[in-house]
């Protein structure tokens, strides 16, 4: 069971971080690919995003290329066969926030349920 949890948290880290790659972001299709259709975020702007509205900003260049996300502190763990929850700290360009994820298996892989970002001082 070990060995299933620990490739299982390695396969969500591995999509938060794609989700958070300036050249996935700017590709409606690739961020659409690991968002569940029933997505929904509390962003740290207080704001409740779902999936539609969640790709809006992303396809518009919300993250710079010039200044990728800086992620530390990701740890995640299985809480049930293919779902993962995943919490990291995030600086993006000097806005600051503490970030949890729900992240789902299913048919067509690694997608994220569930997103909230409270930001830290």
């Amino acid at each position: 069971m070990a060995d299933e949890s620990g490739r299982a948290v390695q396969a969500a880290i591995d999509a938060e971080l794609k989700l958070l790659d300036p050249g996935v972001r700017a590709s409606r299709a690739l961020v659409s690919d690991l968002l569940e259709p029933e997505f929904v975020e509390f962003g740290a702007s207080g704001r409740r995003w779902g999936a539609t509205s969640i790709l809006a900003v992303t396809s518009a260049g919300s993250v710079d290329p010039e200044s990728p996300v800086k992620v530390s502190e990701m740890s995640g763990v299985l809480l049930a066969p293919g779902v993962v929850h995943l919490t990291y700290f995030a600086d993006n360009s000097g806005r600051r926030a503490w970030r949890s994820s729900l992240w789902r298996l299913t048919e067509t892989g690694w997608r994220m349920y569930f997103h909230q970002a409270t930001l830290a001082s």
